[in-house]
């Protein structure tokens, strides 16, 4: 008998995709980590004071009423980390960020996940992607660790289409 429930999908089975102007390689960026995808949607908080009798009829007081609405939605900044290697490709993606030429270095980005079959099962598209820090872990003469490149990308719109 097959089961109809849902796979659970595995953290460790993605692939960001992002490509960058002037990047000599095929692929932008083969990450070990990708954190911080998260869409919020902030609260509005409407107090009011009704009138009502209260306790004896010779009293009389009002209720506060609180009313929450949905507000503007927002989305985290994310943080990519990965190996470091002889690619420039994001420290030269957030230099034209920080020479003025931002407008022009606003990237489209996805999030794919897959399944235990590498077949694609979700898909998170991220708008106008720029670089707003960028770094790489201690080096440390003793350490046997590869050396991160960690860059934190901002992004206007993040949405599930998959």
């Amino acid at each position: 008998m097959v089961s109809s429930a849902p796979e659970i999908l595995a953290a460790h089975r993605f692939y960001l995709e992002l490509k960058l102007d002037g990047s000599q390689e095929p692929v932008d960026g083969f990450f070990l980590e990708c954190r911080g995808f998260q869409r919020t949607q902030e609260v509005i908080e409407v107090c009011e004071v009704t009138s009502q009798n209260w306790g004896s009829q010779s009293q009389s007081k009002g209720q506060v009423v609180r009313t929450k609405l949905p507000g503007n939605t927002k989305s985290s900044n994310i943080t990519l980390r990965r190996g470091m290697t002889l690619s420039q490709t994001f420290w030269k993606w957030f230099q034209q960020v920080e020479a003025g030429n931002w407008s022009k270095q606003r990237k489209d980005a996805s999030l794919v996940i897959y399944d235990q079959q590498s077949q694609e099962v979700a898909r998170f598209n991220l708008s106008q992607a720029w670089p707003t820090s960028y770094k790489i872990t201690d080096v440390n003469a003793r350490s046997t660790e590869i050396e991160v490149e960690e860059v934190e990308v901002a992004f206007e719109g993040f949405e599930r289409v998959k």
